[in-house]
């Protein structure tokens, strides 16, 4: 039998089918004749997708459609399409999603004040799952067998990424090489693409594992691997100066929300991307939103990261002062439980799931009164408040002033306390009552006069 094999368009006889992995067999063989499978390629220009490239096309014999997804990351967009069709793709498409990354994934996790373990503002947890549903959009439109990432077999992002495809196309393949192929290191990888003659998009001795995107930049690997060591902050920061390198004299910022939406700051009204680039270079000036931490990975290991939020951390701190000061007790109190559980849901690449959108909705409706101005204090690495107002403050000056006016009277405390505190009033009452048995029991007496009852 003979079959027809188009590549590069060009056709090809052959008398034997062609090789295919060995994990399990790519597309569908028809028949004489075998259709070249074609592979949509979450492309970053790094160490890893340059390598997958020359690595999918030895291996699934197939065509590659590189698909660049921008969040706001530093790029050179024209390079990266040049590197990756001088690596051996067919094609390389740039989706500029910035704008959609902002109003539909970090505005929501800002609103509920999302974080992981206290620390990540959560990234990279945020961008996964829009990079998935672009890559799926990308592989519809090609007509496309199957996704493949870069993302290693001991990280999140193949969770994220894997969910996230999964949620918009179970129908598609996916093809994680770093799950499969025998590289074990970046060195090893390193090697792999001199030996093919491809340029290294890096240099050794700056070989962090990076990513970054308009909310943020992680740096791993290296000297970070070491957690009893403090990071070398001068060598690696990119967003940010060290704290101490900071300007001696504060800077202050106003930013004003509308239901729980910044959309000014300094009194200049601005979309979201614009102002978080914004805060990002003022957050950065004065050593604002570094943070090192050792965290608890999805897959069960901990692994340790430094994190660049300056702009980020400009906005969960101002709007959480802004809460406080138009949110009840209760309902701030309900609402920090569910950020926790927020955050746990987008680090671990559930964006895609009717709890995590459930949750969201809460939030929305808390929001409905987060509208105001707060004025913050940035100085050398610290963020601190500097006033708020807002036309929905619960603060009403003549309650809480110590000047005693008409809305509270001091002597209305202590029948309050007194039903407030019944609970603990009534457990004290059985312990003293448990005592004095004991007491009684104990005294000269106490145990004869016990016999005596008894008879």
């Amino acid at each position: 039998m003979v079959f027809a094999v188009q590549s590069n368009a060009k056709t090809y006889k052959c008398n034997r089918l062609l090789a295919l992995p060995k994990a399990e067999p790519f597309g569908i063989i028809v028949p004489g004749v075998i259709m070249k499978k074609k592979i949509v390629l979450a492309y970053s220009g790094g160490l890893d997708t340059t390598v997958i490239i020359p690595w999918l096309r030895e291996n699934y014999d197939c065509d590659i459609v590189a698909v660049c997804v921008d969040v706001g990351q530093e790029a050179d967009w024209k390079a990266l399409q040049k590197r990756a069709l001088n690596t051996g793709a067919s094609a390389c498409h740039v989706a500029d999603v910035k704008q959609e990354y902002v109003e539909n994934f970090v505005w929501p996790a800002l609103k509920a004040n999302a974080l992981y373990e206290d620390k990540y503002l959560l990234g990279t947890s945020t961008a996964r799952p829009l990079i998935a549903k672009v890559l799926v959009e990308y592989a519809r439109r090609e007509k496309a067998d199957a996704i493949a990432h870069g993302a290693t077999g001991k990280g999140n992002d193949q969770v994220r990424f894997d969910l996230g495809i999964t949620a918009f196309a179970p129908d598609l393949e996916i093809i994680a090489p770093w799950r499969t192929w025998k590289l074990k290191s970046r060195e090893e990888e390193i090697r792999y693409l001199r030996r093919r003659n491809i340029p290294v998009p890096m240099k050794k001795k700056d070989s962090y594992s990076r990513d970054d995107n308009l909310w943020h930049i992680s740096h791993e690997g290296l000297d970070l691997e070491d957690p009893a060591g403090e990071p070398n902050f001068k060598k690696m920061l990119s967003l940010t100066v060290p704290p101490e390198k900071a300007p001696n004299r504060p800077e202050y910022v106003e930013l004003e929300f509308e239901k729980g939406i910044p959309v000014a700051a300094n009194g200049k009204k601005m979309d979201g991307v614009s102002l978080i680039r914004f805060l990002n270079k003022i957050g950065g000036a004065n050593g604002v939103g570094i943070s090192d931490l050792v965290e608890n990975r999805v897959v069960g290991m901990k692994s340790r990261g430094v994190y660049e939020t300056p702009g980020g951390s400009i906005l969960y701190y101002a709007h959480q002062e802004l809460e406080h000061l138009c949110l009840d007790r209760q309902t701030y109190s309900y609402k920090q439980q569910i950020a926790l559980k927020l955050g746990e849901l987008i680090y671990g690449g559930l964006w895609f799931t009717p709890l995590r959108e459930s949750l969201s909705a809460f939030v929305d409706s808390t929001q409905k009164t987060v509208s105001g101005r707060v004025r913050l204090k940035l100085y050398k690495g610290s963020i601190g408040s500097a006033g708020a107002t807002s036309p929905y403050s619960l603060y009403n000056a003549g309650i809480a002033s110590f000047t005693t006016g008409e809305l509270y009277s001091h002597a209305d405390a202590r029948g309050f306390i007194r039903l407030y505190g019944l609970p603990v009033l009534v457990r004290s009452l059985m312990e003293q009552l448990k005592k004095g048995r004991a007491a009684a029991g104990n005294a000269p007496g106490g145990k004869a006069k016990k016999a005596k009852a008894k008879k």
